[in-house]
């Protein structure tokens, strides 16, 4: 192993062969929150200062319902997949490992809670 370049040694690791997915993955829930945050706060705006039970009315409607669980969902899979990066390029050893499940915990549950609240009011 010592008569080995630094090349040959980097060639034997082998790559993770998932940075493009993950940039697609980044790009195109970029391109969805892009649509999906203006139709939020679209509806979102359209709701705020109403009353309690106007906004329960307004929240079993579909179509504002969707749209605020699209947005949670998209937004906290974005947030993962951000956060992830940041995680692995300045974090290492085992606190990488444990940032990283932490922060899918993070994410899965925050999303979970509200896809629960909107199913909530929806239903």
């Amino acid at each position: 192993m010592a008569f080995l370049t630094d090349r040959k040694q980097a060639t034997l690791m082998g790559s993770a062969k998932m940075g493009t997915m993950h940039f697609w993955h980044m790009t195109i829930s970029s391109v969805a929150l892009l649509i999906l945050v203006p139709l939020f706060i679209f509806t979102f705006g359209s709701a705020l200062g109403q009353s309690y039970s106007d906004i329960m009315a307004y929240y079993a409607r579909p179509f504002p319902a969707i749209v605020a669980g699209l947005t949670i969902v998209v937004g906290f899979v974005h947030f993962k997949n951000g956060v992830q990066v940041l995680i692995e390029d300045y974090v290492h050893g085992l606190a990488r490992k444990v940032l990283i499940i932490l922060t899918i915990c993070l994410s899965y549950g925050a999303a979970a809670t509200g896809l629960f609240a909107i199913a909530r009011i929806a239903l």
